[in-house]
């Protein structure tokens, strides 16, 4: 049997099997790509690069609704979230189909001493290495694929064992799209043939999203073969309620921040600090509003009962958990904890699902303080009517990402990424464009 398959985590249905790539086929794909980064990259103008990625825009734009119903089948996610990452991926090829030649040129640098001039070029590197997640099959590739391609490199991608047929339907977009054979290679590997590719020397970087664990283990073989890597791994990220104006919108927001994709995003909030004098009145609307959202299905049974020992592990350990159900299946239902101490291994986990924790802070200091006790930093929420507050405590925050008073405001020019064990580098944006260029100083003294 296949470590890669579509099980449909809404019926358990095993829909289709993928052949796992031999070794023999994990090296023709490297060798692909790395004969295309010689004779293609290094030859096409940027301008050409921007045009091919444009129409790969297009093409996910053109099969909108297929593309998310591969996703659907493959992960359960809602159709109405499905179409929106299709659309979100072709927006991140468009940015840097429209951006690359500016993001990519080059750069006078003012000379100090002597005569001449010096500028910096930013050039490719070569051969990449994305291994990819479940949660977002395209629009993860996307924020890797989109910038890399645009400047140059060649791309090795390993998806998610439960994401083969959008993995395919990826490369086939890049084919029709007019890149090279060589420029964009799917592969379905084993994680002892991906440690194979990261050793490789014509492998020049890797960029893994996933979970802490695995970005571990990749970090340790790249550096052992001194390779870049970003990472873009868990995070817990803290939803902070200090004022507001109108707790209804301000509870909908927090709705909408723990529940997108089912729970299941890095950078959703999970942990909802709020300050005393509003913490019963929130916990009641949004502990009512949780328990009305039908259940849906996470990504694999595999999934769900992971959540469920979490969860049942808080309750043994002294929290309180509203439910409006229980499992079956892959289909967990909403809930809310409250009461989790911060000796309990509940309290610093990631809830990756559709479950928040709620705690109470006496005052600013101790929400910034609960909102940092967390090994993760990738993003973060500051609710308050006071602009003063919301300058003072995103910038106390440890995180990547401050987002005041909205949810859902991410975009395809704002970088993306965390600190701590949430990771490093950085994806989107003029940043996702310069972690794997060559920053090449040309210095002409006459």
């Amino acid at each position: 049997m296949s470590e890669y398959a579509v099980v449909n985590p809404a019926t358990g249905e095993r829909v289709k099997e993928y052949p796992t790539f031999t070794d023999e086929q994990v090296d023709d794909a490297v060798a692909r790509a790395h004969a295309t980064y010689r004779e293609w990259s290094r030859g096409a103008s940027t301008a050409e690069r921007a045009a091919l990625l444009g129409r790969v825009a297009q093409l996910h734009t053109e099969r909108r609704e297929a593309l998310a119903d591969i996703i659907v089948r493959e992960m359960g996610k809602p159709l109405e979230d499905a179409l929106g990452e299709v659309d979100f991926s072709a927006a991140i090829y468009g940015y840097y189909a429209e951006n690359a030649e500016r993001f990519l040129a080059d750069e006078p640098v003012d000379v100090l001493e002597g005569e001449g001039t010096a500028v910096i070029q930013r050039r490719p590197v070569g051969v990449l290495l994305g291994i990819m997640p479940w949660n977002f099959p395209f629009y993860q590739v996307a924020r890797f694929a989109g910038p890399n391609l645009a400047a140059g490199n060649t791309i090795v991608l390993k998806h998610a064992p439960q994401c083969p047929e959008s993995a395919a339907a990826q490369e086939q977009i890049f084919l029709d799209a007019g890149f090279p054979a060589g420029a964009y290679v799917n592969v379905y590997a084993t994680n002892e043939q991906v440690a194979d590719v990261i050793a490789d020397p014509r492998v020049q970087g890797v960029s893994l999203t996933g979970s802490e664990r695995a970005g571990a283990a990749v970090a340790e073989i790249a550096g052992r073969h001194l390779k870049k890597v970003v990472l873009e791994l868990g995070g817990s990220d803290p939803f902070i309620v200090l004022s507001t104006d109108d707790l209804d919108a301000t509870v909908d927001a927090a709705v909408a921040a723990r529940l997108d994709n089912t729970g299941q995003a890095c950078n959703a909030g999970k942990r909802f600090i709020v300050d005393r004098r509003l913490h019963d009145d929130f916990v009641a609307r949004f502990t009512e509003k949780i328990l009305q959202t039908p259940p849906a299905p996470l990504s694999s049974v595999a999934a769900a009962e992971r959540l469920e020992g979490q969860v049942a592990q808080a309750v043994a350990d002294g929290a309180s958990l509203a439910t409006s159900g229980e499992r079956q299946g892959a289909w967990y239902p909403p809930g809310v904890l409250t009461g989790v101490r911060p000796d309990q291994e509940t309290y610093r986990e990631e809830l990756f699902g559709p479950v928040a924790m709620v705690f109470e802070a006496a005052d600013e200091a101790e929400a910034v303080r609960i909102a940092n006790d967390t090994p993760y930093g990738l993003g973060s929420y500051v609710f308050t009517t006071d602009p003063d507050q919301a300058r003072r405590v995103a910038d106390q925050i440890e995180a990547g990402m401050v987002f005041v008073n909205g949810v859902g405001a991410e975009g395809v020019e704002l970088p993306f990424g965390g600190v701590k064990r949430s990771g490093f580098g950085r994806e989107l944006g003029r940043f996702g464009i310069e972690e794997f260029v060559n920053r090449k100083l040309v210095r002409t003294v006459r």
